[in-house]
């Protein structure tokens, strides 16, 4: 079995703790590597090699870093296919949508190479006689980011890549589970010119987050992951001193109103709800329809399209629509919520629970299943499945379905299905949800704009990527200044060219 390792000032290091965890192909339910779990000692003798790699990384202008940052997107589309099949074999997607979660994650370090105009402070000339005003934007120091199984590649970039172009160095814990993208990402951006020491990467569970939680080197602190652990970072990062944007789970809605195209909605609706397995935090698990009619209509659409989903290993071609949950407890865990839909009297009208493929008896994979006349006092609503189960509500107008997502605890993203410009407003200007779509399934935003949720879908003020990444890893410093001295002799006439 192949043992990973830790990534420490440019190099692999090997665990001295002792205790490493398995990393499993899904597909297969073998166990192909175990990871390293970084003891407090670990974490932090990573962390002050970081502080001090930080140090000249943050004097180097903003335009230097970002030449950094052109190389590293250019190594990543060189190494394209190589970190898709990374990720495939340790998530199970297909190739495909790993691809798709690598290219959403390069489109990060692309908007970072721009770093130098969204670093800029501002300038107030003659705030009162004879004295300027300027702001700068700084780099913190070092910071964490803490990643989940779900965006191997994604979610590592959204974290790295902002935190880096702003002059920080980064102590990046990926999931265990999916470790090995995140440490050929860590030699990439090597290659790429980052100084070593500046991204140290470091395996570890609970013990590890800890100590990144209580470590006062550590400034600021990015997570994705569940509500409860999202919540628990958030406050004891807080407690001790330390900004942090932590982003939770969700369960997100879409409406489809009796307007709506049905053949679209229903297409939509399979994408987003079985798409990687459902196990994304923008997936569609509740579909609303409004009228009865509608509802009778939607599941007319949605039957045959979701029968004929083809459920494989990645190996097993493109035409693959989704591959196996990350472990066998997830699988266990979603065939318990799905037994739960039934007791509660919800109808199981596709039932994916008894899947089997040949050759792969021992993988996690579950077939995709479907609830209809689902309410929301039942479990298998209220919880985030993060699995291939699409639920329908059934509402009877309009505001009844809109007060729906009102009332929910969540506020990831929704959507609107409808051919009303009106309703569409009315829906964008009142859902309490961060992303929202129109006639659009998951909208996660373009990276030049932000991601993150409402209620309790987030913690922090602000947002992944975009412009408020640039403002997360970064304070300002505001100087007052007036000069009495005179202008010095000399002059320079020629440009001096950019180390």
């Amino acid at each position: 079995m192949k043992e990973l390792t830790h990534f420490i000032n440019g190099k692999h290091v090997k665990g001295t703790s002792g205790r490493f965890t398995e990393v499993f192909n899904p597909a297969t339910g073998e166990a192909i590597a175990k990871v390293p779990l970084a003891t407090v000692d670990e974490l932090n003798d990573a962390v002050a090699k970081a502080a001090e790699a930080q140090k000249a990384w943050a004097a180097t202008n903003p335009q230097r870093r970002a030449r950094v940052m052109m190389k590293f997107g250019a190594l990543i589309n060189e190494h394209m296919d190589e970190l898709a099949e990374l990720v495939s074999l340790e998530h199970g997607k297909t190739l495909p949508d790993a691809k798709g979660d690598v290219q959403r994650g390069l489109e990060v370090v692309e908007v970072c190479m721009g770093a130098p105009s969204l670093l800029k402070g501002e300038f107030t000339d003659d705030g009162g006689p004879g004295i300027d005003l300027y702001s700068m934007r700084q780099p913190l120091g070092v910071v964490a980011g803490i990643t989940p199984f779900n965006f191997p590649a994604m979610i590592p970039l959204w974290k790295m890549a902002p935190a880096l172009a702003c002059g920080n160095a980064m102590i990046l814990k990926p999931s265990e589970r999916v470790p090995s993208t995140s440490l050929r990402l860590a030699e990439l951006i090597i290659e790429a010119g980052l100084p070593e020491g500046v991204l140290q990467v470091v395996n570890g569970d609970k013990e590890t987050v800890d100590a990144i939680l209580d470590n006062d080197t550590v400034q600021a602190v990015g997570f994705v992951g569940s509500t409860p652990i999202a919540q628990y970072i958030y406050g004891r990062a807080a407690t001790n001193g330390k900004r942090a944007q932590c982003f939770g789970g969700a369960k997100n809605h879409m409406i489809i109103m009796p307007d709506a195209d049905l053949d679209k909605a229903a297409d939509a609706l399979v994408g987003a709800s079985f798409g990687a397995a459902g196990e994304r935090c923008m997936a569609i698990s509740v579909a609303v329809p409004v009228g009865k009619e509608t509802a009778d209509k939607l599941v007319e659409k949605l039957v045959p399209r979701i029968e004929a989903l083809k459920v494989g290993p990645y190996t097993a071609g493109d035409d693959v629509d989704y591959g196996p949950v990350i472990t066998a407890a997830s699988k266990d865990r979603i065939a318990g919520l799905i037994e739960s839909g039934i007791e509660a009297g919800a109808d199981l009208i596709v039932d994916g629970r008894d899947f089997t493929l040949q050759g792969y008896e021992n993988g996690f994979f579950v077939g995709p299943s479907m609830f209809d006349n689902v309410t929301p006092d039942m479990e298998i609503y209220k919880q985030e499945i993060f699995g291939p189960v699409l639920t329908q509500v059934r509402t009877e107008t309009y505001e009844d379905a809109l007060n729906l997502i009102i009332d929910n605890d969540y506020g990831n993203g929704t959507a609107i299905y409808t051919a009303d410009g009106d309703t569409a407003r009315d829906f964008a200007h009142r859902v309490n949800v961060g992303m929202v779509g129109i006639n659009f399934p998951i909208p996660v935003p373009l990276s030049y704009h932000s991601f993150g949720g409402w209620k309790k879908s987030a913690f922090g003020d602000l947002n992944q990527y975009g412009p408020d990444a640039f403002k997360f890893y970064t304070k300002t410093k505001t100087v007052t200044a007036r000069w009495f001295s005179g202008i010095k002799e000399g002059g320079e006439f020629n440009f001096k060219a950019m180390d």
